[in-house]
């Protein structure tokens, strides 16, 4: 079994056929799937995703393209979100100055409140920096240097660099169906050095869909792809690869019951 660890199942890409999207990715194995938050304001949305499919989970957050369109959260807002039930993590926040539609300062602080929220609930951060690995590795290494958090960074397309300082500091590592593209040979690198036991996959649906559906919309399903490029990558059988994973899915994001468990 597979857990695609970042999907945005509240778009609308999915609302005309949501139901049948989660059965092709059920019917693929993937058992879990966690609808990732990019707005505050529209948390109630993701959380109704979550409440209606027993399989899928949520987080609460604002994206850094959002930083400066929604009202600044604060930290006890945060926390009083996620205590929802079906709420596993927070995010996604971080940095992201290839676009560069929020203030970067503006970016830092909501970020960083991100983080508090973290440590306060104990709830895994979902990461997104792009262009930003030095100011990314200076926050992160400021906050831990505050107080452990837990988190991950998602669909990694940084350099070794960041990738090297998120594992010094305990984080997780996700890869996408970018790492099944024809020039990513530089994040394929950086794969086979990520230990295993730190490894997470994801799809970032409706985005990025991997080889061999490139072209196509993305959605949970086609994790089986990205999950079966990285087993080639690191050398093991697609079912090591899936066994592991689950199991750091499971481990980082805690608040999701057992799989023997009812959702």
């Amino acid at each position: 079994m597979l857990i695609d660890t970042h999907c945005h199942l509240d778009f609308p890409d999915f609302a005309p056929e949501l139901a049948e999207t989660i059965a092709r990715a059920k019917a693929r194995g993937v058992g879990r799937m966690i609808t990732i938050s990019t707005h505050l304001s529209r948390f109630g949305q993701v959380s109704s995703v979550a409440e209606a499919y027993p399989d899928v989970f949520c987080t609460v957050g604002t994206h850094p393209h959002h930083a400066h369109e929604e009202a600044e959260p604060t930290v006890e807002a945060l926390v009083a979100l996620s205590q929802h039930p079906k709420c596993v993590g927070l995010g996604e926040a971080g940095l992201d100055y290839h676009y560069d539609h929020a203030p970067r300062d503006v970016a830092q602080r909501i970020f960083r409140i991100h983080v508090q929220a973290a440590r306060e609930t104990g709830l895994p951060l979902v990461i997104h920096t792009r262009d930003a690995d030095e100011d990314c590795a200076a926050v992160l290494k400021d906050e831990m240097g505050k107080g452990a958090f837990p988190a991950l960074l998602h669909c990694f397309t940084s350099g070794p660099a960041l990738a090297q300082t998120a594992l010094e500091l305990g984080l997780y590592i996700s890869f996408s169906g970018v790492v099944t593209f024809k020039n990513a040979e530089y994040l394929r690198e950086i794969a086979r050095s990520v230990p295993l036991e730190r490894m997470l996959v994801e799809t970032d649906a409706p985005f990025l869909a991997p080889t061999p559906h490139r072209g196509k919309r993305n959605e949970p399903a086609f994790v089986v792809d990205t999950a079966r490029a990285l087993a080639e990558i690191k050398g093991i059988s697609a079912a090591e690869l899936a066994i592991a994973t689950t199991e750091n899915a499971l481990r980082l994001f805690s608040k999701m019951p057992p799989l023997d468990d009812a959702a």
